[in-house]
């Protein structure tokens, strides 16, 4: 699809031509009062009143996410017109928004419609600009239209109809919004890639498979790529990381992309050239090891990789960005399964940084691969770091599944990621990370055991991995409650790609 923007002051009548533009559907917004304003307003005069009528007969009520398509118009440029119920005008805000914008997409997408003019994102949203309007509406566009039909025989859908959509926004937000339609399309890609990874079968999506995307998305885009194999990871010393690795027949990988998008060395000077690394667990699929998982739903384990896939999704998104910022993505990948000679609750062993661990479960596994991740990242002395896991069942009985866990102790970092996340409109909470929960990890027979009970599992969980993040800005993201969804719309999200993407915009000043 190709998406591009108009420049529109409705205040000066027919929008500088706007009305000449030639779509197969314009679409126009109506608030409940019944009062018509900007675009409507417009369409209203052009039509000789139709919209008026339209309304005073109660055709079009205004009600959130109501829509009306009227044919065979004349005088607009197009043959129809789409009106979408907005609710009222004084609770216009981001949710509302976003209701009427996926309303009027699904009202599109039933028809074999082409080309659109879309006026919603010139609508006076709460708190927002039409840039942030232009780029949350190709998100739910591209959300809607997403499909995961690699695995079928025979895809269920052919080639969309829809080819070309122009945006209609403010002179001012002109510029601003020519660039938000770049990165939500490129965030978009990179949501896609996150979701199809994730949504791949256990048995194609393997640690070797990621090592693969990995390389391929290296030559696309020309950053470095090393994946690391067995020997490699043995030189380093993971022996946590290997200790889950060892009860699969899949080899495991180590993977580290770097972007460099603001340069290497003194010429990008030193403040723009410490990278940001964000650290994805790579588990393709989680039995939960020796400690088994119940059989229900255990086919979901294939999502325990998500939090790698979202790194591979945020690379790509940034990449064709063009964002002017170093990133390192580091993914430790690997199977967890049991075998005779799989790691056992009680076993001790060794990370790369000498600390040993007591495994009094197995299932917590994925905090035993990132400790080596982080500990590898200090060789980059980073600018921050940030790691993303579907790593505790807690976090979903603590917040469900609208928020990301947040967890750091550094609060200008915190601060960052969320303010990220709210511009985003991928929502996170932050946890508590006090030291008093530390003490749950205490082991007789290690330096720290790998789980501290049920009590506040998300949070110590999170404490554990702190023991390895001393040396840099550190924050972590329990994606567990977002990174796929269950049921009859069973799939990967691409979450938080967006949080993700949107936090290294905010720190490359894009």
């Amino acid at each position: 699809m190709d998406f591009s923007i108009k420049a529109c002051d409705w205040s000066k009548g027919a929008a500088n031509g706007f009305l000449d533009g030639k779509a197969d559907v314009k679409v126009v917004g109506v608030f409940e009062a019944q009062t018509l304003t900007g675009a409507a307003l417009e369409m209203d005069l052009a039509t000789k009143g139709l919209v008026t009528r339209v309304v005073k007969a109660g055709d079009m009520s205004g009600k959130a996410g109501s829509t009306l398509f009227l044919h065979e118009v004349s005088g607009i440029g197009a043959s129809r017109l789409l009106l979408v119920g907005l609710g009222k005008q004084d609770a216009f805000n981001q949710k509302a928004y976003g209701e009427a914008v996926r309303a009027a997409w699904r009202a599109i997408l039933g028809t074999r419609i082409a080309q659109v003019t879309f006026t919603l994102a010139q609508l006076p949203v709460l708190e927002r600009t039409g840039d942030w309007a232009v780029r949350t509406a190709i998100l739910a566009l591209r959300e809607l239209t997403y499909k995961f039909t690699q695995m079928k025989s025979k895809p269920e859908n052919g080639a969309r109809a829809l080819k070309k959509i122009v945006f209609s926004v403010d002179p001012a937000d002109e510029k601003a919004a020519k660039l938000a339609a770049k990165q939500g399309l490129a965030l978009a890609n990179g949501m896609d890639l996150t979701r199809d990874l994730g949504n791949l079968p256990p048995n194609v999506c393997t640690p070797t498979y990621l090592g693969h995307t990995a390389k391929k998305l290296g030559r696309d885009w020309k950053f470095k790529v090393e994946v690391l194999g067995q020997k490699q990871i043995e030189e380093l010393k993971m022996g946590s990381f290997l200790s889950v690795a060892k009860g699969s027949v899949e080899p495991p990988a180590f993977i580290v992309m770097h972007y460099q998008g603001a340069g290497a060395g003194k010429s990008a000077g030193k403040n723009a050239a410490a990278p940001v690394v964000l650290v994805g667990k790579g588990i393709t699929f989680d039995s939960g090891g020796i400690s088994i998982k119940p059989g229900e739903a255990m086919d979901e384990m294939k999502y325990d990789m998500c939090g790698a896939a979202s790194v591979f999704g945020t690379l790509r998104a940034i990449a064709e960005m063009g964002l002017k910022i170093n990133v390192i993505g580091i993914v430790p990948s690997c199977e967890n399964m049991p075998a005779g000679h799989a790691l056992k609750p009680g076993d001790i062993v060794t990370a790369m940084n000498g600390t040993t661990i007591e495994v009094l479960n197995t299932d917590a596994e994925g905090r035993l691969i990132l400790c080596d991740a982080l500990t590898y990242a200090e060789r980059f002395k980073p600018a921050a770091v940030v790691d993303i896991a579907t790593l505790t069942g807690a976090c979903i009985i603590a917040l469900g599944h609208h928020n990301t866990g947040l967890f750091s102790k550094d609060d200008a970092l915190a601060g960052e990621l969320l303010d990220a996340s709210r511009e985003a409109v991928d929502p996170a909470w932050r946890l508590p990370l006090d030291d008093e929960y530390q003490d749950q990890l205490k082991s007789n027979f290690a330096d720290v055991a790998n789980i501290g009970g049920r009590p506040a599992g998300s949070v110590t969980a999170a404490c554990f991995l702190s023991r390895f993040t001393q040396s840099y800005p550190w924050a972590h993201l329990d994606i567990a409650g977002t990174a796929w969804k269950s049921g009859a719309a069973k799939g990967a999200t691409g979450r938080p790609v967006p949080l993700l993407s949107q936090f290294l915009i905010d720190r490359a000043g894009q």
